[in-house]
């Protein structure tokens, strides 16, 4: 039997083999059959045959129609010594998508496969590969540049404005500049090629093993330096293996070492930097690399709805809801950063811009005809003096809180005018920002240093100084004040993000937000 069992497989290797390249040697032989002239051009009826026959590209039909309309249905793939350069270049773009942090199915790629195996022996045009070059072309670049439709991302709560882009004008520049398409083009947001470099770092981890789950003991509230555990050595090549040490001596001693590490991790962790370990820090740390590398993808297609446009306004506030982080630029740099508390999980903080237009100085505050219901009336029907108790007053038909530093706006707000009703302003309630969960308001954005960011936003406004702002916020009654120049602000969602040095910043996803676009994001 053992004597069978070799020539039996030499057989079997041998049809296999043969199928394969008879296959591919059948796929060439169809492109051969319809080859023409690269010189003329060809019938616009042959559009629609071609999406008759390649059904799965025909979504992108009318931007292929397009496409030929401006070129007189001339053939743009093809040269006189057979394909061009970026046709070459684009497919193995395409077929390197997971580089793009795009999880999907290639359609047709076994064609694909067979006319690139031997690029050179399609030395005359073809139609079909022409019209297929093209179609793939727009699915690279809708996948990579443009991300799920509008449709989708309002359905799930994304707001922000999005740059429609036309790509077909883009193909000409490419065509006589192949190597564009490596560089960082398209107005895609600059956040998106960062997330791209440590996409690879974290795959480079994964195929090393990632790293094993620390385990904690039960009864262990915390870990401090001087403390000794087998779970200190865990914690030590967990943070090794991230680039938080430089080394892993493998000791179980918290000594100096690791917590320079712990303080490096906590700070791109969103957490309260100081040396103590706790176990949801070390629950942060057993989130296993493929989840990680999960959620990156998941951001870098955030990042695809963003056009970089935003980035060239000479002012812009921008709210990162997970980082609960305020961050004020002015030229591009940072100006002011301020940690903010957010909506909670049944108030959720809506992703979307609107321009600033005004700042109030000690501003009432307008109970919400909702809270009015379900907090305020209850508590005047138990309490008859809770109005005056709270500095509130009615005013017409709703409830107002007079200004002063109990009120709950505190003593300045910023308006963006929004269907929302969400806007900046200070509180009363500063010990909340303290804590690492940030996520306690009814949706409107609570501001740690208020004070400074009226003082960073007009700076360059000849009526106003730090003295006059520290006036209008500490005395008198309420005063509005109209901005001479209105300030983008954009509050989005961003659970990994990469700062200035390079270090890839993980956050929590408080309105469990990325396994919704996980199931939208990754073809099945």
């Amino acid at each position: 039997m053992r004597k069978l069992f070799l020539p039996i497989l030499i057989i079997v290797f041998t049809i296999v083999c043969t199928t394969v390249s008879c296959k591919k040697k059948k796929d060439k032989d169809a492109i051969k059959n319809t080859s023409v002239s690269v010189d003329k051009p060809f019938d616009s009826i042959q559009v629609k045959t071609f999406f008759g026959k390649y059904p799965k590209l025909k979504n992108y039909q009318t931007d292929v129609e397009k496409l030929y309309r401006k070129h007189r249905f001339h053939y743009i793939w093809f040269d006189k010594d057979g394909l061009n350069e970026f046709a070459g270049v684009l497919y193995n773009k395409v077929n390197n998508l997971s580089q793009e942090g795009v999880q999907t199915v290639i359609p047709y790629k076994e064609k694909l496969d067979a006319i690139y195996d031997n690029p050179e022996d399609i030395q005359k045009a073809n139609l079909d590969i022409e019209l297929l070059s093209s179609a793939l072309y727009f699915f690279y670049t809708k996948k990579v540049y443009d991300g799920i439709d509008t449709k989708k991302i309002k359905e799930i709560g994304w707001y922000l404005p999005r740059k429609k882009q036309s790509y077909v004008s883009y193909l000409d520049s490419l065509l006589i500049n192949p190597s564009l398409i490596n560089k960082d083009e398209k107005g895609v947001l600059k956040q998106y090629y960062l997330l791209k470099d440590v996409l690879h770092e974290y795959r480079e981890i994964q195929k090393k093993g990632g790293w094993k789950t620390i385990a904690l003991d039960p009864s262990v509230k915390s870990y401090k330096p001087g403390d000794s555990a087998a779970a200190i050595a865990q914690i030590r090549n967990r943070l090794f293996i991230t680039n938080d040490l430089s080394q892993d001596s493998k000791s179980p001693e918290y000594d100096s070492e690791l917590a320079t590490g712990i303080l490096k991790f906590k700070k791109r962790s969103g957490n309260t930097i100081n040396k103590t370990i706790l176990p949801e820090h070390i629950k942060y740390m057993n989130v296993s690399v493929a989840d990680r590398i999960k959620t990156i993808m998941v951001n870098m297609e955030r990042c695809r709805w963003i056009s970089n446009d935003i980035t060239k306004s000479k002012e812009l506030i921008v709210v990162n809801i997970p980082a609960y982080e305020l961050t004020f630029f002015r030229d591009g740099k940072p100006a002011l950063r301020s940690k903010v508390v957010v909506g909670k999980a049944m108030h959720k903080t809506v992703i979307f811009s609107a321009p600033m237009k005004y700042i109030v100085f000690r501003p009432y505050w307008n109970v919400p005809a909702s809270i009015l219901k379900r907090e305020i009336l209850p508590a005047i029907e138990e309490n008859p003096n809770y109005l005056e108790e709270h500095d509130m007053e009615w005013k017409d038909n709703y409830v107002r809180q007079k200004p002063g530093p109990e009120n709950s706006l505190g003593l300045v707000k910023f308006l963006f005018p929004n269907s929302n009703a969400i806007y900046l302003h200070d509180t009363p309630s500063k010990s909340l920002f303290g804590q690492e969960d940030r996520a306690f308001s009814h949706g409107c954005i609570r501001v740690a240093k208020p004070k400074e960011l009226a003082y960073a936003i007009m700076k360059n406004d000849k009526n106003w100084n730090p003295e006059r702002i520290e006036t209008a916020m500490n005395s008198g009654e309420e005063y509005w004040y109209t901005l001479k120049n209105k300030i983008p602000v954009y509050i989005g969602y961003f659970t990994a993000w990469v700062d200035a040095e390079g270090i890839i910043h993980f956050y929590e996803d408080v309105y469990n937000r990325d396994e919704t676009l996980a199931q939208l994001l990754f073809d099945k």
